[in-house]
């Protein structure tokens, strides 16, 4: 499930990228040269900024619920950590053998 949701995640946020990347600093929308003043329609200055603007607030509002989901479930699934699992001995880890040659 977290696996799912992350990839879920990491798409809206690829897709918030470059909607944000598409919009003018002036708010315009659509600066790579799509909708610049010519005629009106769907596809106009005003109705691209308009669409840039609620594409940016939803893909907003899914990249803040998937991260309050994925950080849910990372607190309910805690599996521990790897070092949790490592035998610990008693005993100090000392030679058992002479480490070198004895002459007499």
């Amino acid at each position: 499930m977290i696996e799912v949701l992350l990839v879920v995640h990491l798409m809206i946020a690829l897709a918030l990228v470059i909607v944000v990347l598409l919009q003018r600093s002036e708010g315009g929308g659509l600066g790579i040269g799509g909708g610049g003043g010519a005629g009106g329609g769907l596809m106009s200055a005003r109705g691209t900024a308009n669409l840039l603007t609620r594409s940016t607030a939803i893909l907003a509002a899914c990249f803040f619920g998937t991260s309050i989901l994925l950080a849910i479930l990372a607190e309910t699934n805690t599996r521990g950590s790897i070092a949790d699992q490592v035998p610990v001995s008693s005993e100090p880890a000392v030679p058992t053998g002479p480490a070198a040659p004895v002459s007499e």
